[in-house]
Parts: C-alpha cells; sequence; structure tokens
C-alpha cells in the first residue's frame, strides 16, 4: 500500500508539473518602428491564441514585409533562450488564415489566405512548401523554426499550413504563437548617468529592461543606486507634439558626483561637461542644439534626420524649429502628415473605356474590338477585324462596333465551331426534290439538275421534256407510270420509225407521252421524290442522265443546251447497242434453262422405271389398277413439276 500511495503522490506531482508548463506563458518583446512584436511559449489552438493577443489589444502577427520578419525573428530568437528546450522543428502561429470554404489560389503570393485584423493582402511570402488544396476546412499559417541549423537569428522562419486546432489539441508541434501591436509613436529609451535599473511596463502588459523603442504610454520605473540607499523613479512615454513623443523628464538621470562623465557619458547624447563641483551637463556638437530633457540632441535643421518617411520630401520651416512633408504628383499625406499614399486616379474616370491605376499615375486601357487612338489621351478607336488580309472569315466579313461578324455566299452556311468558316449547303438534300423535276446534283456552293436518258432538259434548267435525240424505250415495251401511291400502272409508249428519205439518219422517234413516269427503284445518283421524276430508260438498262444547271441557281448560259442536245444522239447510239446485248442475253439464259428442265426430266423418268422393275405386285389386276393412281396423285402433290403428271 505504502508503494502504491508513493506511485500515485508521484503522478500526481507530474501531473501539476506538466500542467504548470503548459500555462506558463513565457514571453519575449521587440518593439520597432510603430509597432511592437511578443513572442510566446503557450500551446494554444489558433482560436485562442488569437483571443489572447485580442484580449491585450492586438492581433496575431502580420509579416507583409521583410523588415518585419526580422523583428519577429528576432523575439523567437530571444524566446528561445527561455524556459526548457524545446524540439527540432516548433511552430508559432501567426495571424494568416483562409476560412472554410474559400479555396487556394496558387497564382497569389498569399495562396488565397488573408491577415487577421485589415484582411489586406500583400506581395511577401516565404512559404516553406506549396500549401495543401482544399476548401472544405479552416486553414491556418504558423512559422515553423529548424533548430537543427545553427545561426538561428540569422535566418528568417519559413511559412507552413496546417489545421487551425482546437482547444484540446492546439496542432501538430505547434508551441506557441506571436502578437502585434501597433502604436501611434515610440519615445527613445532612457539613459542613466549613473548606476541603477530601468524597467519599462508596456501597455499590453509586457515588461522588459532591454527596449530599443518604447511605446506610446508606457511606464518606466527607475532604480537608481545611491549608497546604501536606492532611489525610484517613475516616467511616462507621452505626445508632447503631432508626431514627436518623449518621457516626461529632464536632466541625465542617477547621476553621481563620484563617476561624473565617465559613467555612459554621463547620460549625454552627445557631449558631457565636468563643473568644479563634481557636477556635469550634456552639450550637443555645431550644428545641433540640446533638446528639452537637457540629454538628447537634435539637428538645427529638423530635416536632418528625415523624418518624412516613403515618397514624402520633407522640406524645413522658416524658424529652423519645424517642417512639412510634401508627395509627388499622384501620391498624397497619409493621416500622419509624414507618409505619402498612392492616389486612386481612377475614380475620376478619366478614360473611356478601362482605368488601371497605377502606384503614383494610371493608365488606360481598350476593350477586346479597340484600340487606343484619337485625338483625345485616353480614347479608343474600333479595330477592324475585317481589312484586307486581317479578316478572320472565309468568305464575307462585316466590322461591327468592338467586333465583326462573318457570313457566307449564297449555297453555303456558317460552321458551328468558330463561326467563321463556311460549308457547303446540299440543296438536293434540303429542298427534298423541290428544285428539279427529275434529277438534282450538289455541287460546290449550288446545284444542277438533270434528265434521265431519253428526255433532256428545258432552257430553264428545271423541267425535263421530250426530246428528238432522245432514245426511247423498244416498240411495245411497257413504261412504268407513277400513280403517286409509289406502286405505278404500265403505260405503253409508241415508237415511230421516220423514212429514209423523211429522217437521214435512220433514227427512231419516240412520241412522248403526256403522263409523268416514275424511276426504277435502282438509281445510281441522288434523286428527288417519284413523283417529280421523269421518264426512265428500259428496265435493266441504265445510262448517264442528262444534266443542266438552273439559270435561276448557277446563272449559266442557255446555250448550253446545244451541246446537250449532241450529247443525247450519241448516248441514244449506245442505248441501241446496249439493248441488243441485253435481248441477246436474255435469250441464252432462257435456253440455258430449258436444258435443264429437260435434263431433270428425263432423269426423273429413268428413276421412276428402275422403281417399277424393283416391285413385282401378285396379280396383275392389282398392278393394273392401284400404280396409274398413285402416279397421278405422286404428280398432283409435286409442286416442282414443270409438266403435270410427271416426277421431273
Amino acid at each position: 500500500m505504502a508503494s502504491s500511495a508513493g506511485l500515485l503522490l508521484l503522478l500526481l506531482l507530474l501531473s501539476i508539473q506538466s500542467r504548470a508548463e503548459n500555462t506558463t506563458d513565457w514571453e519575449a518583446v521587440v518593439c520597432a518602428g510603430s509597432a511592437c512584436y511578443t513572442a510566446h511559449r503557450h500551446k494554444l489552438s489558433a482560436e485562442d491564441a488569437q483571443l489572447h493577443c485580442s484580449k491585450k489589444g492586438g492581433n496575431l502577427a502580420t509579416v507583409k514585409s521583410e523588415e518585419e520578419a526580422w523583428h519577429i525573428q528576432g523575439a523567437l530568437t530571444q524566446l528561445l533562450l527561455l524556459g526548457p528546450p524545446l524540439q527540432e522543428r516548433p511552430k508559432f502561429w501567426i495571424g494568416l488564415q483562409r476560412e472554410k470554404g474559400t479555396c487556394s489560389d496558387s497564382s497569389l503570393p498569399l495562396k488565397g489566405f488573408s491577415w487577421l485584423g485589415d484582411g489586406e493582402d500583400s506581395q511577401y511570402n516565404n512559404w516553406y512548401k506549396e500549401v495543401r488544396s482544399t476548401c472544405t476546412h479552416r486553414r491556418c499559417v504558423s512559422l515553423i523554426l529548424d533548430l537543427s541549423v545553427p545561426g538561428l537569428a540569422s535566418s528568417l522562419s519559413k511559412w507552413v499550413d496546417g489545421p487551425c486546432g482546437h482547444s484540446g489539441f492546439p496542432g501538430m508541434n505547434i508551441e506557441g504563437f506571436v502578437c502585434k501591436f501597433s502604436f501611434k509613436g515610440m519615445c527613445r529609451p532612457l539613459t542613466l548617468g549613473g548606476p541603477g535599473q530601468v524597467n519599462y511596463t508596456t501597455p499590453f502588459q509586457a515588461t522588459s529592461s532591454s527596449l530599443q523603442a518604447v511605446p506610446f504610454a508606457s511606464m518606466a520605473t527607475v532604480a537608481c543606486e545611491d549608497g546604501n540607499e536606492g532611489r525610484q523613479h517613475y516616467f511616462l512615454c507621452k505626445e508632447k507634439a503631432p508626431s514627436e513623443f518623449d518621457w516626461d523628464s529632464s536632466g541625465p538621470l542617477c547621476v553621481s558626483p563620484k563617476f561624473g562623465c565617465d559613467f555612459n557619458n554621463g547620460g549625454c547624447q552627445q557631449d558631457c561637461f565636468e563643473g568644479g563641483d563634481g557636477s556635469f551637463r550634456c552639450g550637443c556638437r555645431p550644428g545641433f542644439r540640446l533638446l528639452d530633457d537637457l540629454v538628447s540632441c537634435a539637428s538645427r535643421n529638423p530635416c536632418s534626420s528625415s523624418p518624412c518617411g516613403g515618397e514624402a520630401t520633407c522640406f524645413p520651416g522658416s524658424l529652423g524649429t519645424d517642417f512639412t512633408c510634401h508627395c509627388p504628383p499622384g501620391y498624397q499625406l497619409d493621416s500622419t502628415q509624414r507618409d505619402c499614399v498612392d492616389v486612386d486616379e481612377c475614380r475620376d474616370n478619366p478614360c473611356a473605356q478601362d482605368c488601371v491605376n497605377t502606384p503614383g499615375s494610371f493608365r488606360c486601357e481598350c476593350w477586346v474590338g479597340f484600340e487606343p487612338g484619337g485625338p483625345e489621351e485616353g480614347a479608343c478607336v474600333d479595330v477592324d477585324e475585317c481589312a484586307p488580309g486581317h479578316s478572320p472569315c472565309a468568305q464575307s466579313c462585316t466590322n461591327t462596333e468592338g467586333s465583326f461578324y462573318c457570313s457566307c455566299e449564297e449555297g453555303y452556311e456558317l460552321a458551328e465551331e468558330d463561326g467563321t468558316q463556311c460549308l457547303d449547303v446540299d440543296e438536293c438534300e434540303v429542298q427534298q426534290g423541290g428544285l428539279c423535276d427529275s434529277l438534282c446534283f450538289n455541287t460546290e456552293g449550288s446545284f444542277r439538275c438533270g434528265c434521265l436518258p431519253g428526255w433532256e432538259l428545258d432552257p430553264n434548267g428545271v423541267s425535263c421534256t421530250g426530246g428528238h435525240t432522245s432514245l426511247g424505250p423498244p416498240t411495245g415495251f411497257p413504261l412504268r407510270e407513277d400513280t403517286g401511291n409509289g406502286e405505278g400502272k404500265l403505260q405503253s409508249s409508241a415508237t415511230v420509225s421516220s423514212r429514209s428519205g423523211d429522217n437521214p439518219e435512220g433514227t427512231s422517234t419516240v412520241v412522248p407521252s403526256n403522263r409523268r413516269l416514275s424511276l426504277p427503284a435502282r438509281v445510281p445518283t441522288s434523286l428527288p421524290p417519284a413523283e417529280r421524276l421523269a421518264p426512265s430508260a428500259t428496265p435493266g438498262v441504265w445510262m448517264e442522265p442528262s444534266t443542266h444547271y438552273p439559270t435561276a441557281t448557277t446563272g449559266h448560259r442557255e446555250s448550253a443546251g446545244e451541246d446537250f442536245t449532241a450529247k443525247q444522239s450519241e448516248q441514244g447510239t449506245d442505248g441501241q447497242q446496249l439493248l441488243l446485248f441485253y435481248i441477246l442475253g436474255t435469250v441464252v439464259a432462257i435456253l440455258l434453262l430449258l436444258a435443264l428442265a429437260l435434263g431433270l426430266l428425263v432423269c426423273r423418268k429413268r428413276r421412276a422405271k428402275k422403281e417399277e422393275k424393283k416391285q413385282q405386285p401378285q396379280s396383275a389386276a392389282d398392278s393394273y389398277a392401284w400404280v396409274p393412281e398413285r402416279a397421278e396423285s405422286r404428280a398432283m402433290e409435286n409442286p416442282y413439276s414443270p409438266t403435270p403428271g410427271t416426277d421431273c
């Protein structure tokens, strides 16, 4: 029991010690310019760290410039000297965060993150690696210190993003955070003319004895060592004049006749002069004057200390005690009257179209489809995209104000891809046979009509009429008339043979029928519907159809009909030869079929005689009465018999 109680007591002590270490807040302070930075060793989540800073009047630190990064690095270096050693790669929260629902943007310096407090972007960044691309969780940024690398104070810490943590778990390797407090001005640190100690208490409740600049409204406690009794003095950093801050004290502090000017130069900024009675006073070099604190010196030229910052230029006053700051064109003084900020000239709309503000100036830009030009500055003129040699259109181009559009000639249409190219229109397919009475042939940008053999194209280029030079069907050969329902009926066409005296060429003339005739089912060209077709040639004999460009569409001359007539004469002679070959081929095919049928009949009869010999009937009467009936019934049941009553 005693051992168990001792073990529990040990665990309790360790728990109390660990809890005490976690609640201990070691901090280091660095003040410069118009801000102070405090580095804390306290494991908190990003939200709790921001709450800790805001309770004291600040925010998690921003790192908007390399100069600011060096100030924070100095605070972290001082912090590492306090408390127990840290792990090799500790992390400290800064005020750079990205809210849930906001996605990362690798094209921006801050990758989609923003600073707490003002939310403004900055160009400076020092990322350790590429941030994680996510939009579903809140992300926070910390500084990572590599303690394995010597010379931590001479290298800047990198940025790394990660989860923001929570109260029970502040985050992986999170050891603390950095706060930032901004002030309207700073006082110089106090100097002592004798032995003593100075401690500063800042408005954000930080205490230090080694500040390089003391923020406005800070309290200084001075403890002088004078013999056996120590004396304490209290001073406050005040604003004595606009943008001028100093302590409410005069003369050197903790002066001692024992040391005179030998101790810290008597506390004087420049010269120290001793008196004969052990006293001393401060003085200034030529060109400087002693200030009201009787310790500090200032140049007689108020601009010698460069009180104006940035783009501002200092101009001394008439008495040599004051100055004013002036800004170059395009800038204006800020609220401190000592620095310049850019003027946004685009608020006055000086440009005809777009205005882009630049530091100290601006520039005008034109919209798409326009270019700079015109008599006035910043004016824009339309760009003629359809200028010769620059047109993006395949055919016609029309320029408009700030843009253009393409169009196509008759027989073409715009392609849907980019609206600049033209595609041929298939008029024969679009109109479904309504353009030509017979045949329709699509051409590049147009079409032409044609007629079947035996017909010729009318001078109007659309209709087909019977011609004297056309080849008609043979005498007595039926033509198929279209009845409009797709079936049609047969119609004879009379053929008139002219005598040699009347017709020297000996050609036959076909008397054209007034009925409109349909085309057989197989036509080697794209044709309109059946009710629009001209008469066909003899079935089974295909001839090159006669064609003609319609005058109304293509603009060809009507004299092309003469060439068509001559071509029809040649086609008529060729058609007669093809007809003769067709007839001869048909006769040969019929003879072959007859020979095949005769051979099958002979074979069948021989086979029947052999079967009769094999079967011997018992009586002649039975054989005589039974065989003819069966032969007759077999002949009646045979659907393939060419001759009734036979099996072949």
